[in-house]
């Protein structure tokens, strides 16, 4: 299968470097090689990102969305080809991948038009008075995408900027890096002015200490880690810089006692296997009131062991391989903890082969608190059932880790709805169902999760400033 060749966009313009290889996680191949950034790319590209600035600041909004539109309808048009770059780099079934490509085209389609809807407002005065606020783009932005989500997660960065009408200097994945290329291509192409946007890859921690501190650049945004969240965090707080972190979680899924075990854990079986689990909303934690418990588990079980793990262009897939090797030696390592602790395995539990990274969905029931994979993030295949005696015990529970970015809930009581609306520590909240977030909704974390939003009208207000005009129309003569 064809996989890109992979340039660093600076200033419009491509441009190749050596690097590194990107692996197929299916079987450790090499699909081909990461160019990356030197000093001198990174310093390009902020010259670059000043003049882009200037320029589509000074872009009619309308004219800005009519571009953004523009490179949706490329990606949409380039959808098969960008998914099968994506599965063969992250693993994900092509299908997933598809729904992904589709989905960056639905926040850049958003974004664009809610960029049109930047008002301001007039505030009351006096006769001669005129006090004005103004949302302005912020200015130069930095962003740096993680590698699970190759094209959904760079877009979610790059549409708000731009509708915002800030620049944006995108550091990728270097182990995805796909996505992203194809997302930039669609943009120069679409006609996006030149340095308006800039792809670099390279070593993380060089570029974002490059970067973040250069007073060109005056927003951070960053989606990955809880502690590289919080060094890059720190940096920019120490450069007086704002930023967008949207940080791991450990989503908890409380299951309450009035639903229907089976089919709820059919859903969160489903919906556990998605991207293998690596995805920092999946469903993890499963707070199971005790009258379903057990049947709750058995039946997760099942449906664990029928979800169909292999090469995500097969058709049959439901499941790919983790996207490296880390994520396995992870998945092995709290497996192990919980089990010794006395867990019951209930399905999967082991790698599949000795090639590659193939984990097949994996569901501990009984698990107990002091498990390590109760309290660390797995970002993989791995479902934990906790048995809970009621609702305030499974709150608190839920409550009790520093991560608070998704959390779930099945239950057909009104009254336990508003109790979890009103309890439930984390940035969004899903009840019988389990997508966290959609273009037009606000998405992030409390807590050790982050702060500042992605998505809908507050998560574009991340990208611009307040400006306060007041006008004294009629002076005193």
């Amino acid at each position: 299968m064809a996989y890109p060749r992979l340039q660093l966009c600076i200033g419009g313009e491509w441009r190749s470097r050596p690097g590194q290889p990107v692996l197929n996680p299916l079987d450790d191949s090499v699909l081909g090689e990461l160019p990356h950034a030197t000093r001198a790319d990174m310093e390009e590209a902020l010259s670059a990102a000043e003049a882009g600035h200037r320029a589509w600041r000074r872009t009619a909004p309308a004219k800005r969305a009519e571009i953004m539109q523009r490179a949706a309808r490329l990606l949409r048009e380039r959808a098969d080809t960008i998914a099968e770059a994506i599965t063969l780099e992250q693993g994900k079934p092509k299908g997933q991948a598809k729904i992904e490509v589709l989905r960056a085209c639905d926040i850049i389609d958003w974004d664009a038009e809610e960029g049109r809807r930047a008002y301001g407002r007039v505030i009351p005065a006096e006769p001669g008075m005129r006090h004005i606020v103004i949302r302005e783009p912020i200015g130069i932005v930095a962003g740096f995408a993680p590698w699970n989500f190759p094209i959904s997660s760079p877009t979610r960065k790059v549409a708000g900027a731009l509708a915002a009408g800030c620049a944006i200097i995108l550091k990728a994945s270097e182990e995805t890096p796909a996505g992203a290329w194809y997302l930039v291509q669609a943009f120069i192409e679409a006609g996006v002015p030149k340095g308006a946007l800039s792809l670099l890859f390279g070593v993380p921690g060089e570029i974002s200490e490059y970067l973040i501190p250069r007073p060109e650049v005056r927003l951070v945004t960053f989606t990955g880690s809880v502690p590289v969240g919080k060094r890059l965090a720190a940096l920019a707080g120490a450069h007086m810089k704002p930023a967008i972190m949207e940080l791991g979680g450990h989503a908890p899924v409380i299951v309450c006692g009035d639903v229907d075990p089976v089919a709820s854990a059919g859903i969160s079986a489903v919906g556990k296997s998605r991207n293998a689990g690596q995805v920092c909303v999946s469903p993890t934690r499963f707070f199971v009131d005790d009258a379903i418990h057990d049947r709750f588990a058995t039946a997760f079980g099942e449906k664990a062991k029928t979800i169909a793990i292999g090469n995500g262009l097969d058709p049959a897939t439901q499941m790919g391989p983790l996207a490296n090797h880390r994520r396995v030696e992870a998945m092995e390592r709290l497996i192990a903890d919980a089990v010794s602790r006395g867990a019951k395995l209930l399905a999967g539990g082991e790698r599949q082969g000795n090639r590659g990274c193939l984990f097949p969905l994996t569901v501990l029931s009984d698990v107990p608190e002091d498990a390590l994979a109760m309290h660390e993030e797995p970002f993989g295949p791995l479902a934990l059932i906790h048995r809970t005696r009621d609702l305030g015990e499974a709150i608190g529970k839920a409550n009790a880790l520093p991560f608070g970015l998704a959390g779930y809930a099945f239950t057909h009581s009104a009254p336990n709805v508003e109790r979890l609306s009103d309890e439930l520590e984390v940035g969004n909240l899903s009840i019988n169902h389990l997508v966290a977030s959609i273009p037009e909704t606000p998405f992030g974390g409390v807590k050790d999760s982050g702060y500042g939003r992605e998505g809908g009208s507050e998560g574009l207000a991340c990208y611009t400033v307040t400006k306060n005009v007041s006008h004294l129309v009629t002076a005193a003569v």
